[in-house]
Parts: C-alpha cells; sequence; structure tokens
C-alpha cells in the first residue's frame, strides 16, 4: 500500500449544498478524510479551474447529478489535526437540482435528501463540522 503524501500549503476545495424540492443532499464518506460522516459534495479545485467549473465537475464525478450554481453560501478552513493531515480552504455553494438521480462513485457509499429544519433531528447521523451552519445558508440563498 503507498502512503498518501499530503501537499504542504493548504488546498482549495469546493462543495454543494444541492437543493431539490426543499431539501439538501447529504452524502456518506467512504473512506478517509471524514471516512463515515455525512457532508456535501465536492473536492478540490484543479489548477486553472474555477470554482464553479471545479464544482460542477466534483458533483457530476461523486454523484453524477446536474446542477445550477446559484451563490457562495460560505466557506470553512480545516486545519490539519494530526500530523500528515490536510489542510483545506472549502467554498461552499447553494445550487439546485437540474437533472438525473444520484449514481455515487467509490468516494462515498451513501445518500440522502434532508430537509435544513430537520438538520438539528439527526442525532445518529455524523456530520462534518460546519455542515449545518453552510446548509441553512444554502437555503436562505435558495428559499428554501
Amino acid at each position: 500500500m503507498v502512503a498518501v503524501v499530503q501537499p504542504t500549503h493548504p488546498q482549495l476545495a469546493v462543495s454543494a449544498a444541492i437543493f431539490r424540492d426543499g431539501k439538501a443532499l447529504l452524502t456518506r464518506r467512504a473512506r478517509s478524510p471524514a471516512k463515515g460522516f455525512y457532508s456535501l459534495p465536492g473536492g478540490r479545485v484543479e489548477f486553472g479551474e474555477s470554482l464553479h467549473q471545479a464544482l460542477s465537475r466534483e458533483v457530476d464525478e461523486e454523484t453524477g447529478l446536474d446542477i445550477a450554481i446559484v451563490g457562495l453560501a460560505g466557506w470553512r478552513e480545516v486545519l490539519p489535526a494530526a500530523p500528515g493531515a490536510g489542510h483545506y480552504l472549502i467554498m461552499s455553494f447553494a445550487a439546485r437540482w437540474v437533472a438525473r438521480e444520484p449514481v455515487l462513485n467509490d468516494e462515498l457509499d451513501d445518500y440522502r435528501w434532508i430537509a435544513p429544519d430537520a438538520l438539528a433531528g439527526l442525532g445518529d447521523l455524523k456530520l462534518t463540522g460546519g455542515l449545518e451552519e453552510v446548509i441553512q445558508s444554502a437555503a436562505r440563498l435558495i428559499g428554501a
């Protein structure tokens, strides 16, 4: 097994709070980082990509969904918690579902459409830090 070498500088990433029929899409990470936690689909921005291009690509790769990006819902910085861990700046966007049903790639192992006001009652689900705040902010942008 080859060890993953983390970059020595912060990585820019994007995520999408995708809304369909008043509910947001949560996806569960199938591997590290955040294995077993529900979060938003997304990933790293590649050199030369705009944030919107990266977001559309990542959402398509991870879920197969076609989305319409509405606007920036918030951001979160994830600092390395342990030696060798990554440092990420995640720009989170509000988006509307446009077409296709979710088909998860190997980075994800479950998904759920959840109403923003139901997030507080999901005590049995492990959520990534700051997820509720980003979804609430995105819901305001969407008008959900």
